[in-house]
C-alpha cells in the first residue's frame, strides 16, 4: 500500500477519533448546565476540559454558546457570569453548528421563547453598554427564518403571549411598529392570538394588549386594521369597546392610555424595570416588577 494511502487512512481515523471524544465531551458539558452545577467548574470544562466538533476540527465552546445551553436550562447564575465577563462574545452570533441560520440575536428570541425572565433582564441590562445604534440593532433584528419565521424577539413575545418578556423588550427600546417577513407587525401577531382564543382565556393575552398600547404610536398602520373594520361586533365583544374604538381608528386613545404613556417613556432603558415602581402606573405593570425582583 503506497505511504500517500496509509497517511489517509491514519488521519481519517485520527479525525474519527477526534470526532468521537467531542461528541462525549461535548454532552458532559451539555449535562454539567443542564445540572446546574457552579459557575466557575462549568468555565474551567469550556476553557479547558471540553471540545466539540466543528467545521471539521476540533473547537472549544464560546461565550456564546455557553449561553444557549445556560438559555435553555435556565442556569441564571452561569449566564449572569457570562454576561458580565463577555458581555460582547456572550451576545455574538454562535457557531453554524448552534444555528441553523445566523442570526445576531439568537439569544433574545430563545429567552424569550422560554420565558427565561431574569436571563432576559441580564441581556438586556447587557446591550445598555453597547453604542445605541448596536443595541437598537440587536433588539430590532430578525431571528432564524425556521425558528421564528423571521420575527424580531418582539413578535415572538406576542406570538407566545409572553406579557413580562413584552414589557421587558418595550422598555429598553425594542420597536412595536417593525413587520416580519410576513408583514406582520407585533400588534398584529398579537391579534392574532387573541382571535383563536376562547373568551375565558383572553385576560394575559389582554394585558399583553394593554402593555403593547403604552408603547404603539396612534398612527401605526397594521394589516389587521381592515379586518377589525369589517367585523366591528365579534372584535369588539373580544376586546372591549374603548379598545376596539381606538385600535380601529373611530376614536383617540383614552386620557388614561395617553397620560401613562407619557409617564412610561420617561423612563430610560437604563432604569427599566426599576424605576416602574417610583411612577402611578397601572395595577398589570407591578407584578412584573415584584416577579423580576424575587
Amino acid at each position: 500500500m503506497p505511504w500517500t494511502v496509509k497517511w489517509l487512512n491514519g488521519y481519517s481515523s485520527r479525525q474519527a477519533q477526534s470526532q468521537k471524544q467531542c461528541k462525549k465531551s461535548s454532552f458532559a458539558f451539555y449535562q454539567a448546565v443542564r445540572d446546574l452545577l457552579p459557575a466557575w467548574l462549568l468555565e474551567d470544562m469550556r476553557t479547558m476540559e471540553v471540545f466539540h466538533w466543528e467545521g471539521g476540527k476540533v473547537s472549544t465552546y464560546s461565550p456564546s454558546e455557553a449561553l444557549l445551553y445556560a438559555l435553555v436550562h435556565n442556569h441564571q447564575p452561569y449566564a449572569q457570569y457570562l454576561l458580565n465577563k463577555f458581555p460582547q462574545s456572550a451576545l455574538a452570533s454562535p457557531s453554524p453548528s448552534f444555528s441553523c441560520c445566523q442570526s445576531l440575536a439568537p439569544h433574545l428570541a430563545m429567552a424569550v421563547r422560554y420565558n427565561r425572565i431574569h436571563i432576559l433582564l441580564g441581556i438586556l441590562k447587557a446591550i445598555r453598554d453597547f453604542p445605541e445604534s448596536d443595541r437598537i440593532s440587536y433588539l430590532d433584528c430578525r431571528g432564524c427564518s425556521r425558528v421564528e419565521g423571521g420575527k424580531t424577539a418582539l413578535h415572538v413575545a406576542c406570538e407566545l403571549v409572553r406579557p413580562e418578556c413584552l414589557i421587558l423588550l418595550l422598555g429598553h427600546g425594542a420597536s412595536p411598529c417593525l413587520h416580519d417577513s410576513s408583514g406582520n407587525t407585533p400588534l398584529d401577531i398579537l391579534l392574532q392570538q387573541i382571535s383563536q382564543t376562547p373568551a375565558v382565556n383572553l385576560r394575559t393575552k389582554l394585558l399583553s394588549l394593554d402593555s403593547l398600547f403604552l408603547f404603539v404610536p396612534q398612527e401605526l398602520q397594521f394589516p389587521m386594521k381592515q379586518q377589525l373594520l369589517d367585523n366591528q361586533q365579534p372584535w369588539q365583544d373580544l376586546l372591549g369597546e374603548n379598545r376596539y374604538q381606538w385600535l380601529a381608528g373611530l376614536s383617540p386613545p383614552s386620557l388614561f392610555i395617553s397620560a401613562m404613556r407619557i409617564l412610561i417613556r420617561t423612563i430610560s432603558p437604563e432604569q427599566f424595570p426599576e424605576a416602574l415602581e417610583d411612577l402611578p402606573l397601572p395595577n398589570f405593570l407591578k407584578p412584573l416588577d415584584l416577579k423580576l425582583k424575587s
